[in-house]
């Protein structure tokens, strides 16, 4: 019987409101015990300079044009993780921390993924081996860098099934920023790719034209009318474009520009149509599972129902909590670079071979 390695996963996602955390126990093979997770919101202001770095940096010379900006957000965003650590660690046991970071820039054309986040100064602090910089390895292998979660969805199936709660083939489809899925045949092999914007589209809309940081349950999109020949206009030049070539996306393939001149309520009924729609033109034909914050947008989610033949349930349903599945997959991705196991494959990144990834720092 291999032995369990117990693991603290961050993920602070796209969203920029804070950081998901969950301590994991694993093989990193198909064992997994979720222990813990919680939610800590960043502070108005430090989730506003996240914010405002992400926007101003849409080419590759912006990381040094921002540089010292970038040099004083990634320690902030560090000692905010270092605080959690500390928290959790008082009340539960774990042996490696996997430490996403923030994602400022992500070109899948350029091959060029950037995450900040200081790993050296987490593990100094925290006096934990932590994993990190769980993307280049892959981008040097030929791979996108993403997305990087198929393994750990693979694994949780597998454990699902050995319950009985599932039956494959199975789709996991998360709603963070940005949208991928996972889909899983019926001999177990993965393909996985992000598919289109999940929320960003919608809260930056939301950030720019109201107090409101997300549209809560859809209910702006809820009270607005669809402007077709935006949308459909968006459709044609985007999806063809941009999406359709890509098998990883970033937040900054969006803007919402298209969408100047909308009401509140119009502009986000058809912001969340264009979504949805954009995400229903790469779903296969197994069920899907949804998690990530997405899936709590009941607009959303009903107008992707309503496009798609398939069943869409949240993975709420099977007793996982939809909010903490990445971070979960980031405490199981470290375990896995940890052990020398590979975290990216062909299907999922694009890259040449399976490719075992994570930066380990090991405190003395």
């Amino acid at each position: 019987m291999e032995k369990n390695l117990s693991a603290l996963g961050f993920m602070s996602g796209t969203s920029g409101d804070g950081v998901d955390s969950s301590v994991i126990s694993s093989n990193g093979k198909d064992s997994i015990i979720i222990k813990y997770n919680r939610f800590d919101a960043y502070p108005s202001k430090l989730s506003n300079k996240i914010h405002r770095i992400k926007e101003n940096i849409s080419k590759l010379q912006d990381l040094l044009k921002y540089s010292s900006y970038i040099e004083v957000l990634e320690r902030e965003i560090t000692d905010f993780h270092v605080d959690i650590a500390t928290k959790i660690s008082k009340q539960i046991n774990y042996d490696l921390i996997g430490f996403h970071g923030h994602t400022i820039y992500h070109n899948a054309d350029e091959k060029i993924s950037k995450q900040i986040g200081l790993g050296n100064d987490l593990s100094g602090k925290t006096n934990k081996t932590v994993v990190c910089d769980f993307r280049q390895n892959d981008i040097k292998n030929g791979g996108e860098g993403a997305p990087l979660t198929p393994i750990y969805h693979l694994s949780l199936v597998k454990s699902l099934l050995e319950e009985n709660k599932i039956k494959i083939p199975i789709s996991i489809l998360n709603i963070g920023g940005i949208a991928n899925i996972t889909e899983i045949d019926k001999n177990f092999k993965i393909a996985s790719r992000d598919i289109g914007p999940g929320n960003c589209l919608i809260d930056k809309w939301m950030r720019k034209n109201s107090n409101e940081s997300f549209d809560k349950d859809g209910n702006f999109a809820k009270k607005g009318k669809k402007d077709k020949f935006i949308f459909d206009q968006y459709i044609e030049n985007y999806y063809y474009s941009k999406i359709n070539s890509k098998r990883s996306l970033d937040t900054n393939d969006f803007d919402i520009s298209f969408a100047k001149g909308l009401s509140l309520d119009n502009g986000s009924t058809t912001i969340t149509e264009i979504t949805s729609e954009l995400l229903s033109k790469k779903i296969g034909n197994n069920n899907i599972y949804v998690c990530g914050g997405g899936r709590k947008n009941k607009y959303l989610i009903n107008s992707l129902k309503n496009k798609i033949k398939n069943k869409v349930i949240s993975i709420d349903d099977l007793n996982i909590d939809g909010d903490f599945v990445e971070s979960q997959a980031f405490a199981f991705i470290a375990i896995r670079s940890y052990l020398g196991l590979p975290i990216s494959f062909p299907s999922t990144t694009n890259c040449k071979t399976p490719t075992v990834g994570g930066t380990i720092i090991k405190n003395p």
